[in-house]
């Protein structure tokens, strides 16, 4: 039987901490499904666009020999029903998040990865504003 997990993220600015959450999170099980929060998902998060289009960040995970599927999520609400879908065995999310998704507990096993340390989107893109 297969064990399929499920993660979610912005993933712009692709960098090194994004390839080692999700070869982690592929080791988790045999298949793994991304969702890649919207444009607008973004902007409601974080009150800024994503520098890369979503069809651009969604195109760069299915290009990972790890990611096996890939899907755009368009509510944090929608969480419960994107692991339903999915028939999701695990939810995968960094540390910066644990403790957040223990409801999820319900529908299938939460594991809270590290996340690799000294590297973040959001610190790429204020030292390259800074440039």
């Amino acid at each position: 039987m297969t064990k399929r997990i499920i993660t979610f993220g912005t993933f712009d600015v692709f960098h090194i901490g994004h390839i080692n959450i999700l070869e982690r999170a592929k080791k988790q099980g045999d298949y793994l499904v991304v969702g890649v929060s919207s444009d607008l998902l973004n902007f409601e998060k974080k009150q800024r666009y994503p520098v890369y289009p979503q069809e651009q960040r969604v195109r760069i995970l299915e290009s990972l020999r790890f990611v096996d599927e890939v899907f755009i999520e368009e509510s944090l609400d929608l969480k419960v029903q994107y692991i339903q879908e999915n028939k999701a065995d695990v939810l995968v999310m960094g540390d910066d998040w644990a403790g957040k998704f223990n409801s999820m507990q319900k529908y299938c096993e939460v594991i809270y990865l590290p996340r690799t340390p000294s590297i973040s989107t959001s610190e790429i893109i204020e030292v390259v504003k800074a440039l």
